[in-house]
Parts: structure tokens; sequence; C-alpha cells
């Protein structure tokens, strides 16, 4: 084994004998102990292949340095140095470490978060250690791992197949071959190129259809895609679409930014100001236009905006689901385990003409059988009965298990068959061993029954379980006082009857029937589908999840359409949806056959009535969708099987479900839910929205701020006053003040409206037209209040006092800027002037260093400022509050609504 640490490529695997493999591996079928294993893992190191290279602390330095602003910021330091303002420049410099280090700390958290989000998003695999088959991550997975692998899974490493049951894989991450590819155990010749070799699973492929067990015999980057991985050079990370178009904007600003201080540097010349200082004013304008803090704020509120998604069970895998959620119109569910609890239990049967009750809930296996509508259970189980059990049990892959409550391994419908089984009296330990399993046909969404072979006393007999519908197609007799009676059309017409019955009851109905052969008929998909004898039908609920209940009407009360998908019979579909709320105004239930019945066209129209799609397929879901999206609706869908994949793809948000999800819809998938609950949904919607509106108050703030200094730059020059500010000034003012306050403004916690607007357009651009007229109507204000203070000082006073309380009241206009910023609508009193504590943090940090650089020897020898006395900060605040008083007027006149 120590060839294969070198490369799993070296050793042919496929080429080798039983016998050979073990030996090579140092394994056995029955798989590795504990112990093994971690040695193994310390040995061979994780299962992972070679992630990307992490961005060095160096390079994230760098990232900061080589953008315009600092650049601008470089020139304004040299021109002060070369006019001999050295301790200007020194300023400068200090200003420039300071966006550096705050620049480069939230890109490393950002990362840093990002990184633990893709460790929660990890996948799974079951292996046999110590003789009992468990669920560890893949990455803990080694060479000479026995591997359970079955539909919907995901390979965890490459492995050779000892045994299989119409197993197929999906190669083409690999090969480049679109079509599933058979696999079977075996052995084959050495020269087999990788893709002809069919005894061999392989890393990251996926498993279409079937079951199978498999022994490791390569994993992370001793693969065959591992090979292929070390090849491949390191991709840039893709910008998320909100990145992009906040980056053009940054770009437009920086633009606008230079243009202005070309006008500020030919105003200044035309009143005959000095030419290096005019230069070193104009440089320092255009930073002062520049939101150089943007785009560390952006990636600083996406990741914990993302972190907090994920600590209400929602993973994003994708950052632009995060601003496609806030606008997403319709939300296609899954019925099972998302809006249920996905625990069923069986409360109904059917077999022989009669109808009986079962007690209990959920997975404990204690309860009662009751002939419906008598008082006392049932003393002995009659044999039909005891035969709809039996099937029940043998046909069956799941694992009842028992730790601190009762729990199955595997499907929870064959867990609750299972749980039934124990119910009706059978020991199903003693039922396997005297009637062992032959042949496995499993279930899948096209052929909609599982069937088992066994071996009894006559021969075999074929246990078979599915749909209703499905199972009475197969069947020409019937179970009958454990006789087999011919299945007439009454009977028929009668099963059918009770089947309805069922389902609108809201259970989800089971079919059980079995044929017997003998040792010498082939057995094979034909005979499943041929001459079935019928025995019974099982009801089973799977009860509504009371958070999802709410989730329905908040998201209802939202604008967002809910539609449930199932699988279900119509009846079953109709009356689930009904009792969670979704069905409210006469909409229907379509089924998959109408799906299938009617033209895409007239789908498009009709879908705007349907509340829920009952037996529907997988691949129904993307005419499903389509349909959505040709109404022009946002879409969010969720699903768990392969199948899903398409479907989750083509949506504008992908759901999977974390739990019962496959890691093939997982990886499609835009949002993993860790809980499976149709609730978190409406969760990360609103924390969607919530992102979304923190990333317009920021950008908010820092126009209006910047906007407000640059027109009270121009309006000096223009009107021919001293300059009211220092190049210094304004760096510290748009640096310091506007850093400490946006990544705060960020984090704005959630307000109580969030859910009460509709979904807001898709097309919606970070300034919408009522963020424009605040910004319009504030930032003049900003410029009136600075200007009015220094013309007045400098009238009693010196230019150094006067711009001192320039300097001050531009800084103070920010502080209660920033409290605006909090909402566009609502009052700072109605939201809470307290609920933001780290905005409230920031502003008083601002506020000291502030007063630093007005009282301190230090800041009044860079910044050229004077101590100010109680009545200058008196005059300041009463002018600087009138942003936060006149902002306030505006809400509650609802003047900002005008324009929407």
């Amino acid at each position: 084994m120590e060839e294969q640490n070198n490369s799993s490529q070296k050793i042919p695997w496929h080429a080798l004998s039983k016998n050979e493999l073990m030996d090579q591996l140092d394994s056995t079928p029955h798989g590795l102990s504990t112990e093994q294993a971690e040695e193994r893992l310390k040995k061979y190191g994780p299962n992972e292949l070679e992630k990307t290279k992490e961005t060095s602390k160096i390079k994230l330095i760098i990232r900061q340095i080589t953008n315009p602003l600092i650049y601008l910021l470089l020139v304004a330091a040299l021109l002060s140095v070369l006019m001999g303002h050295l301790i200007d420049a020194g300023a400068i410099i200090a200003v420039v470490i300071l966006n550096t280090t705050m620049g480069t700390f939230q890109e490393w958290r950002a990362e840093r978060a990002l990184e633990s989000l893709r460790q929660m998003a990890s996948p799974h695999a079951k292996v046999r250690r110590d003789g009992s088959e468990i669920v560890i991550p893949a990455g803990a997975v080694v060479p000479g791992d026995v591997l359970m692998v079955e539909t919907g899974d995901r390979v965890a490493a490459d492995a050779r197949i000892l045994s299989g049951e119409e197993l197929t894989v999906n190669e083409s991450a690999l090969t480049g071959e679109s079509e599933p590819v058979i696999k079977e155990p075996g052995q084959f010749p050495e020269s087999h190129p990788l893709a002809d070799r069919k005894n061999m699973i392989w890393m990251s492929t996926s498993i279409t259809g079937g079951r199978g067990i498999a022994i490791v015999v390569g994993t992370g980057m001793n693969t065959a895609i591992g090979t292929i991985a070390s090849e491949v050079k390191e991709t840039k990370r893709e910008k998320t679409p909100l990145q992009k178009r906040i980056h053009r904007l940054s770009i437009f600003i920086g633009g606008a930014a230079v243009g202005l201080a070309a006008v500020v540097f030919i105003l200044g010349i035309l009143r005959s100001y000095n030419v290096g200082d005019i230069a070193l004013f104009s440089v320092a304008t255009a930073v002062s236009a520049i939101p150089e803090g943007l785009p560390a704020v952006i990636s600083i509120t996406l990741a914990l905006g993302v972190k907090r998604m994920a600590d209400q069970n929602a993973i994003i895998r994708q950052l632009p689901a995060v601003e496609t959620l806030g606008s997403t119109t319709v939300i296609c569910s899954d019925k099972t385990g998302t809006i249920t609890k996905n625990e069923m239990t069986v409360v109904k049967t059917w077999a022989a003409g009669k109808t009986y009750t079962v007690t209990g809930e959920g997975y404990t296996p204690d309860g009662t059988i009751y002939m419906e509508s008598e008082d006392e259970p049932l003393s002995d189980i009659p044999d039909d009965l005891n035969t709809l059990a039996t099937i029940g049990g043998l046909a069956n892959n799941a694992q009842l298990n028992h730790t601190d409550t009762w729990n199955i391994l595997g499907a929870p419908s064959e867990g609750a068959l299972l749980v039934f089984t124990h119910k009706a009296g059978i020991n199903l330990h003693d039922c396997k061993t005297r009637n062992p399993r032959k042949k496995e046909f499993p279930f899948s969404s096209m052929h909609k029954y599982m069937a088992t072979v066994h071996e009894v006393e006559e021969g075999n007999r074929v246990y078979v379980k599915g749909a209703p519908e499905k199972i009475l197609r197969f069947c020409t007799h019937m179970l009958e006082n454990g006789e087999k009676v011919e299945l007439d059309e009454s009977k028929l017409r009668h099963i059918h009857e009770i089947n309805t019955v069922f389902a609108n009851d809201a259970l989800r109905v089971i079919a059980g029937a079995y044929r017997e052969v003998t040792h010498a008929d082939i057995i094979d998909r034909s005979t499943v589908e041929n001459d079935l004898v019928f025995v019974g039908l099982w009801g089973m609920i799977d009860p509504p999840r009371p958070e999802a209940i709410e989730g329905i009407k908040n998201a209802q009360n939202a604008g967002i359409r809910i539609v449930m998908i199932t699988g279900d019979h119509a009846g079953t579909a109709h009356a689930i949806a009904r009792n969670v709320g979704i069905i409210q105004h006469g909409e229907q239930v379509m089924t998959g056959q109408q799906l299938d019945d009617i033209s895409e066209d007239e789908l498009v129209q009709r879908v705007r009535n349907i509340a829920a799609f009952a037996r529907v397929s997988p691949m129904h879901k993307v005419k499903i969708l389509d349909a959505f999206k040709h109404n022009n609706e946002i879409v969010a869908m969720t699903g768990d099987g392969v199948n899903d994949a398409p479907a989750l793809k083509g949506a504008d948000i992908g759901v999977s479900m974390g739990k019962t999800g496959t890691e093939v819809a997982k990886e499609a998938s835009d949002m993993i839910l860790t809980d499976d609950n149709f609730a978190t949904i409406i969760k990360a919607v609103e924390e969607g929205r919530v992102i979304f509106n923190n990333l317009r108050r920021v950008i908010f703030f820092l126009i209006t701020t910047n906007l407000g200094e640059i027109i009270t730059l121009i309006s000096t020059l223009i009107i021919g006053l001293k300059l009211p500010l220092t190049a210094v000034m304004i760096i510290w003012i748009n640096l310091v003040t506007d850093g400490l306050c946006d990544v705060p403004l960020g984090v704005e916690p959630k307000h109580r409206n969030v859910l009460d607007i509709p979904p807001r357009s898709p097309d919606a651009g970070i300034l919408d037209r009522s963020t424009l007229l605040r910004i319009f109507i504030l930032a003049p204000l900003i410029a009136c209040g600075t200007l009015g203070l220094f013309a007045y000082n400098l009238k009693i006073s010196n230019i150094v006092h006067a711009q001192t309380i320039a300097f001050t009241a531009l800084a103070a206009f920010q502080w209660f800027n920033a409290l605006n910023a909090r909402s566009s609508r609502l009052s700072l009193f109605s939201i809470g002037l307290f609920s933001n504590r780290w905005l409230l943090g920031a502003i008083g940090g601002a506020i000291l260093l502030q007063l630093s650089a007005i009282y301190s020897s230090p800041g009044q020898l860079i910044f050229g400022t004077t101590a100010l006395s109680g009545l200058d900060w008196i005059c300041i605040l009463s002018v600087t509050s009138s942003i936060l008083l006149v902002d306030e007027i505006l809400k509650r006149l609802n003047i900002y609504d005008i324009v929407n």
C-alpha cells in the first residue's frame, strides 16, 4: 500500500483479482477498524483536493495599495513634501497606513467567514467501520475503507466495486461522457482506459441509479480527479453581480472625482491661489469624492450576512444568491421534510377489504392495531395483514436504531413501514434469516417501486412496494383471506376508492404486492412487472411543521407566492396545501399527468392559479420552473435528489436539503438548508433583504457625505471665500469619519417591516429614486451649514478658528447623517436609538478622534486647528443636527415615497 501513497493511478486496481485487491489495501469486505482508519488518516492525510492557495496577508496589503485612491493620496503626500509641508505629508502617509490596515483586516475577516461556510457545506460518506455502517465526513475516508453508495451520492474517493445492484454513475466531470455509465463488479484487463473501467467509481462523480459497495483505493490528490486538479492553475474568484455593479459605480464616481478636481484646480488658478496649494487641495477634493471604503464594506457586509444566514441554518454557496433572495417572488417547495416533519408514521392500512387503524407516533415501535370502528386492538394479526407487514419489512433498506431516541437510517417512508412491521408482532431479524434476500431492484423516480427477491421454502418470492397506481398495473390477482383471487374490475375500483379516501385524509399511500417464482425462473424487471398478487395499502402521515405554517404566512405577507411540489396523490397534496395555508382562494392542484398533457404556453397561463403540483417527477420541476420564468417571476426552487439538479441549477435560487439532500443536489444549489425546514427559506429571504438594504444604507451615507464635501469646496471657490479646509482636514474627514461609520451601517439589524413590503425588482439599482432624492436634499444642506458657519466665523475671528469650525462641522454632519442612514422610511426613534450599538460606538470613536485633532498639541500641529469654546460647540451642533431634523420631518411627511 506504500505505492498507493504516491499515486492511486500507478497500481492497476481494475485489473487485480479480489484477493490481490484486499492484500494491496490490507483490508477486508467488512471494512477497517477505527484504529486502522485513524492510522491511515495520519499516514495519507485528509481525503481532500489541494485547496486554492490562500491569499497571503502580503497580497491583501498590496491589493489595498494598488487602487486609485491610494495613488491620489501618495500624490498629495509627494506634493506636500515638495512644498515643504512635511507634517501634512506625514499625516497623509499615516492615513494611507490606517486605511490599508483597515481594508486588509476586513478582507481577511471576510475570507475567514467564507472559509468557515465552505467547511460547513462539506460532503459526507457512508463506510463500514468496526463492522457497522456509519456516516463520516468525506475528508475522513481513507484507503481500504468499504464505501456504501446509492442513488444521489457524490462518490467520496476512487474505489473498486465489490458488489452492485443496477449501479449507474455520471462520470461527465471526469471523462466528459454525458450518459450514465453502468458499473459492475469483476476484473478487467489492465489495458482498459479509465473510461472503460466499469468496476471502478471515481471521486467527485455521482451515482445516478442503484446502489453498490466498493473499497477505496485512492483518496485526495491520489485520485483520478486529483491528478487533473494538480494540473489546473489557480483561478480567480468571480465577483458577484452586486460587486460588479458597485465597481462600475465606483469607477463612475472616480471619473467624476478627477473631473471635479480639475474644476477645483482651474477655479483656484482663476482665483489666484498658490499653484502648489490649489494642486494639493484639488487632489484632496478627488479623494473626498471617491467612496474608498466601499469595496471593503461590501466584502465584510456580505460575509457577515452570509455568516448570520448560516447561524439560521441556511448555508449560502453562491454569494449572488444573497442579493437575489431579496427579490424572490415565488418559492416552489417540496412537501416532505420541508413543509412537513419528514417523520412518517403508518396510521391506517387496508388489506382484504378491511381498513385498520394504527396508533403510535414517529419511529418508536410502540403502538397497537385496531380494526376500524372497533375499540379493542387486534389479538391476532390476520394472514393478509401479516403478509403486508412482511412485505414492508423485507422490501426495505432502512434500519431502525435506538440510542437516546428511536431513529431510522434510510428513507422516512421505509422507516415507517419497519415500525409498522414491529407493531404487527413480526421479528424482523428472524424473518430475514428465514427468507434471505437474493436480489434487489432499487426504487427510482422512473419506476416508482422497489422490489426484492427472497428465498422461501417453495422457491423464490418477489416482494414489491410502491405507488398504488403503478403496482396495480402489474397485478392480476389479490390476496383475500389468505387465498389468491382474481383482481376484477369491481375489486380494482374499490382499491382505487380506498386509495382516494386515504389520500384525501392527507395520507401518503403505498401499495404492497408479491409474486411466487421458481428457482429456475430468470428474475428481471419484466418478472417484477407482471402477474403480481396485490396485498394491501399503507396510509402514512407526515405532519406539517408548525414553524413552516408560520413561515408560509410570513412569505405571503411579504408578497411571495408559495407553491408546493410533491410526488404524493393529488388529494394528499390538496389536503396538506390547505392545512398549511398555501391554498387560500380556490387555487388549483395540478398533477404530473396533466403537466404532460398540456402545452408549455398553456402552462404559462395556468400556472398563475396553481398552488400545488402532485404526482410529479423531478423532471417536471424544470417545466414548472420555465413556466414561472416566462411570467417574469424570480423563483426559488427546493430539491434533494439527483434528478432535481437541473431545476436547482435553472432556478434563480436553488435550495437543497442539508439532511436528506444528495451531494449532487447540494452542489447544484445556491443555498443549503441544514435543517431541511421551509421556515429557514423565509428567514434567508428576510436576511437577504436586510443585507441588500444595509448595502444601500452604506452607499447612501458615503455618497451624501462625499457630495456634501464636494459642494462645499466648489462653492467656496465660486463665491471667492478663503479655503475652509486644508487638504489634510479633507482627507481626515473622508477616511477616518467615513471609515468608522460605514461598516457598522453594513450590520444594521433588521427593522420590523422588512417582510411587510413586496419583493424588489431584480433590476432595481443600488440607488433608487427615493435614495437619490434624499441625497440631493441632504448633501446641499451639509454644504450650506458648513459654509455658513465658516463665513460667519471668518468675519468675527481668524482663519485658523474659522477652518477649525468648518472642519468640525463637516465631521459632525457625518455623525448625524450616519444616524439618518439607518432607515430610509422609519424614524430613528421608532427603530430604537440604541438598537445598533456598533454604530453608536463608531460615532463615539469618531468624536474622540475629532476632539484629539482639535485639542491635542499633535492634532493642532498636524491639522492646523485651535481649541473651540463651549459656545462654538453649541453653534456647531445646532447647525449640524439640522440634517437629522430635516430628514425626520421628510420621513414623517412621506416625501421620499412621492418619487416611487
